[in-house]
């Protein structure tokens, strides 16, 4: 393969192409010099020729040399921006490698909180189904959704009935009181009784004895 199909750059083309036009013309120069070699003394023409050769020959090489020093410094540069750029995907790379870990960290966060033996899936709440019978309108919620709002219904229901629970303690008691106090006058009534029975004794036994 030709040194010129390895060169794709298009900065690189125009010091290409001096190169191969210095080539060419100091092939010229030298060819032209081979001819005239057996010339004892140049004449005036061949001098003048020759200079105008070297004179084209000096002005591709100038010219090439500027493009060599052109090419050096972009080469320099391009050096440069390859190693920013180098730097750059290793940073890249280190940030994509701590993603990837911070990204198994969380599944595995996930899992585990998936897999955790929560304790409200232990409450016991009403049946998914008599809930749902009981609002309806809460049919197509998804689970996450359902049970905060299942809890909150649940601690309603349950405040509700520890209401009439407290309720029912304080009938209770009012029951338990009416009943001591009507027992309480029960057992005033009985020795009532009993001190008039005994009272009626004497006058039973006098009448048995007038008998």
């Amino acid at each position: 393969m030709a040194v010129g199909d390895q060169i794709r750059d298009p900065r690189l083309q125009p010091l290409l192409e001096t190169s191969r036009a210095t080539l060419t013309k100091t092939l010229s120069v030298l060819s032209w010099l081979e001819e005239n070699a057996t010339v004892a003394t140049p004449s005036p023409e061949q001098k003048l020729e020759l200079a105008q050769q070297q004179k084209i020959l000096n002005a591709y090489l100038a010219k090439l040399r500027g493009q060599q020093r052109q090419a050096a410094f972009g080469a320099r540069a391009t050096k440069q921006e390859t190693a920013e750029a180098r730097q750059e995907v290793d940073r890249l790379l280190l940030q994509l490698q701590n993603l990837y870990y911070e990204q198994r960290h969380l599944m595995g966060e996930i899992g585990a909180c998936e897999g955790y033996d929560h304790a409200y899936t232990h409450l016991p709440l009403r049946p998914l189904d008599e809930y749902l019978a009981m609002f309806p309108d809460q049919a197509e919620s998804s689970e996450q959704e359902l049970m905060p709002l299942r809890i909150e219904h649940e601690k309603q229901e349950r405040e509700k009935m520890e209401q009439e629970r407290l309720e029912l303690v304080k009938t209770k008691e009012a029951l338990v009181k009416e009943n001591t106090r009507k027992k309480d006058e029960l057992k005033k009534m009985d020795e009532k009784l009993e001190g008039m029975i005994d009272g009626l004794k004497p006058l039973e036994e006098a009448l048995q004895k007038d008998l």
